[in-house]
């Protein structure tokens, strides 16, 4: 049961005192309603395509954006392994110019990229690979938002370099609508899974990340539409 009901953990629900969330919230509630419901099955859609269809590798060699998730008792549970573990066969592949691991502390005593980065070495990680760790933020939005800003390092007007978005298949579509709305145009998603297997916990995690990629994507576009500049600059 506590892993059927972890995605409400770190849901949107989270932000249930956020007012302005509430009001984006709100938003889609009227879309669904007015729609019969047609807009969240435009969204499940898009959700399905991206979890089922999404490749194992980046078209070429890239920079890597690994999603982090809560640990275990400071090691990576099993979904953030196969993100891991997806990235150390790409960077055997050759198919990796710079890895970033993203992900701050989330009850533990170490930062999730930091428990990543000591995974990868216990499991063969090259040593002339040292990856870059993002540890300030424990949600998707704030992963890219500061692993943006790292990219950036060398310069403020820099161009955002292809990224590979490297993270579990029902969690894919979160994270690349996030990272358009960021600016990362050229990110492809790849996913940590070897292939599409839907059984019930994954059923209803794609359930929750359709409601939420929903909320997200028609709230940044009522935003936009009404020039609310406060949710605007969540996603600057």
């Amino acid at each position: 049961m506590s892993s059927f009901l972890a995605p409400l953990k770190r849901g949107p629900w989270r932000h249930a005192r956020d007012r302005d969330l509430i009001h984006v919230a709100a938003v889609a509630a009227v879309a669904v309603t007015a729609s019969l419901g047609l807009v969240w099955l435009v969204y499940a859609a898009y959700v399905w395509r991206i979890a089922s269809a999404s490749p194992l590798a980046p078209p070429d060699c890239r920079d890597l954006l690994v999603f982090g998730r809560r640990l275990a008792g400071d090691r990576p549970e099993r979904d953030f392994r196969l993100r891991l573990e997806r990235a150390l066969v790409l960077v055997g592949q050759g198919r990796v110019r710079r890895l970033f691991l993203l992900g701050g502390r989330s009850g533990g005593r170490v930062s999730e990229a930091a428990a990543g980065a000591a995974w990868l070495r216990e499991h063969g990680l090259p040593p002339e690979v040292i990856p870059r760790l993002e540890q300030a933020s424990t949600d998707s939005l704030d992963n890219l938002r500061h692993a943006r800003s790292l990219l950036r390092e060398e310069g403020a007007d820099r161009a955002l370099p292809p990224v590979g978005l490297v993270t579990s298949r029902y969690h894919l579509p979160r994270c690349l609508l996030l990272a358009r709305w960021l600016g990362f145009e050229s990110g492809v998603a790849v996913a940590a899974e070897e292939r599409f297997q839907l059984d019930g916990r994954y059923a209803f995690r794609l359930f929750v990340e359709a409601a939420y990629v929903m909320w997200i994507d028609l709230g940044l576009r009522w935003a936009r539409l009404t020039g609310q500049e406060r949710l605007l600059m969540r996603v600057r």
